[in-house]
């Protein structure tokens, strides 16, 4: 398989599983650390339409000062916690991983097998 990408931290645990879950299966996915590279508005925009995801749903919490700049807040629109996404990459929970049948956010990491 291949067109096979993962938008990966090699920091978080599930993240590597995802990629090497992926790897057993004998794929080699383009591999984006979007920590280095960072976030498009149009690219985030993108991926949450093709999972069917608010901003808010792929909004990462846990380790992140997500609540402390209100994102958690119902009322905090898409627009604001997408541009605090692309100024802070590590607010986009991960793995997300997009194939050919579409995109979704492998959380745990076997969900990834649906995607293959």
């Amino acid at each position: 398989m291949s067109d096979i990408t993962i938008f990966h931290n090699p920091n978080c645990g599930t993240s590597r599983s995802t990629l090497a879950l992926l790897r057993e299966k004998g794929v080699e996915p383009t591999v984006v650390e979007y920590l280095k590279v960072g976030w498009t508005r149009p690219q985030l925009e993108t991926l949450f339409r093709q999972m069917g995801v608010s901003a808010h749903d792929a909004l990462r919490v846990r380790g992140t000062n997500a609540h402390e700049l209100g994102l958690t807040d119902p009322a905090a629109s898409d627009d604001a916690v997408i541009a605090a996404m692309i100024i802070d990459p590590i607010l986009v929970e991960r793995p997300i991983v997009v194939t050919a049948k579409g995109a979704a956010l492998c959380r745990p990491a076997e969900r990834v097998l649906t995607l293959l």
